[in-house]
């Protein structure tokens, strides 16, 4: 094992300052980790204490939900994390109270180890009832200003389903985040340059400032929410200023909201039809570095499909309004992820919130790959490869996407 294995497995082992270590991606030409017999996307490694005494919690995350296991500390838990880190992902962070460390395998196998110390000492703590894995406690204040949870710090019932959906959309936002940044596909923030995060379409901003109060724990990170309501900048800003958050609130629509600086990360969660692919345009447009949108309302395709020719033998997919208006989603979406992956942008198409919550639980999660941007480089095999997908599917369908007329001007 080389030193900077040596140090990473130290730190995790380290049950009286690790917080957390998160391992994720996969390395390139190597099989899908494998953790207590699945496959994974990550793994989530803390401490807790339980009735049989201190343990080593693994969560492991597939495509569909969590698996946890407890190792008791020595031995059992020695082994657990040396299997671990025998898996091939392609990148650890671990948060210690004093320290960060992040790990990145090359292409090559070899470990890049960078390890900074805080400048304040994060508090760790180690209750198994966090095994329900809240991000945001319930009693944290911006959901109480929000309104989601009352004076008690108690989620209201009538919030619920908006509590699960913020959640959800920090443990999305907080794994993309951490694997692009070990992964040098987003900067590394300082205090005298945040990252810099913008919500397109942020209505009353719910996202916008429970991705601040998560996110600033660790990160210096500068928000900023773009609404074409007046009243939802006003009331954004008397709720940052009643928090104590920095954070801009421009009014303008989402084509053309004018920014002082272009963000790292563009976030447009349930822009309704077209606006998600404006939203996906100015995304590119800045060559943001970290794209999540969840799309809502695909009226545009659909009202397409009724009037377009249908190739055969398909004509069973839009004759029925329900058919036709799911295979629209699919559809739209489908155009939207390979249109991002000609531009040099890897894609996820993942659920967002459980289907059983809403049914607009789609999330497209495109990573810039190239670091290069304008209309004079030289395109991949992979974008040229997505370009010609997508020209195929416009020549069988017949459609006009809203985002590839955007970027066709």
């Amino acid at each position: 094992m080389s030193e900077e294995w040596k140090r990473l497995r130290a730190a995790v082992l380290d049950a009286d300052r690790l917080v957390r270590a998160l391992a994720s991606g996969r390395r390139k030409g190597q099989p899908v980790p494998v953790v207590a017999g699945r496959e994974v996307k990550r793994i989530e490694v803390r401490v807790v204490d339980l009735k049989a005494g201190r343990h080593l919690q693994v969560v492991s995350y597939d495509d569909t939900q969590a698996h946890t296991t407890n190792h008791a500390i020595g031995e059992d838990a020695a082994a657990a994390v040396d299997a671990l880190l025998a898996q091939p992902f392609a990148s650890w962070h671990v948060d210690t109270t004093d320290t960060t460390h992040q790990l990145r395998v090359t292409k090559k196998g070899a470990p890049l180890l960078h390890t900074k110390a805080r400048s304040e000492a994060l508090e760790v703590s180690h209750d198994h009832d966090r095994a329900k894995d809240r991000l945001l406690a319930e009693d944290d204040p911006v959901l109480v200003a929000l309104g989601i949870s009352d004076a008690q710090g108690r989620v209201k019932p009538t919030r619920q389903a908006k509590y699960r959906q913020v959640e959800e959309f920090l443990r999305l936002l907080d794994a993309s985040l951490t694997e692009a940044m070990d992964q040098g596909q987003v900067r590394t923030p300082t205090d005298d340059d945040p990252l810099r995060i913008v919500d397109l379409g942020c209505g009353n901003a719910y996202l916008t400032f429970a991705a601040h109060a998560f996110l600033s724990r660790r990160l210096p990170v500068r928000m900023t929410g773009v609404d074409v309501k007046q009243q939802s900048a006003d009331h954004n800003s008397q709720v940052a200023a009643g928090l104590g958050i920095d954070a801009d609130f421009v009014v303008g629509s989402i084509g053309d909201a004018s920014l002082d600086r272009a963000p790292d990360v563009v976030l447009a969660l349930h822009a309704c039809d077209t606006a998600t692919d404006d939203a996906l345009a100015r995304a590119l447009d800045w060559h943001a570095s970290l794209v999540l949108a969840a799309p809502c309302c695909h009226h545009d395709i659909a009202s397409q499909l009724r009037t377009t020719e249908v190739p055969a033998p398909y004509a069973m997919l839009t004759r029925y309004g329900i058919l036709r208006e799911r295979f629209a989603d699919t559809l739209t979406d489908a155009l939207r992820a390979a249109l991002l992956r000609r531009e040099g942008y890897k894609v996820d198409v993942v659920e967002f919130v459980e289907s059983a919550h809403t049914p607009r639980n789609t999330l497209l999660r495109a990573v810039r790959l190239r670091g290069e941007a304008g209309a004079h480089r030289r395109p991949s095999e992979a974008e040229e490869a997505a370009g010609r997908e997508y020209d195929d599917l416009l020549a069988q369908w017949g459609v006009r996407p809203a985002l590839g007329e955007l970027l066709s001007r």
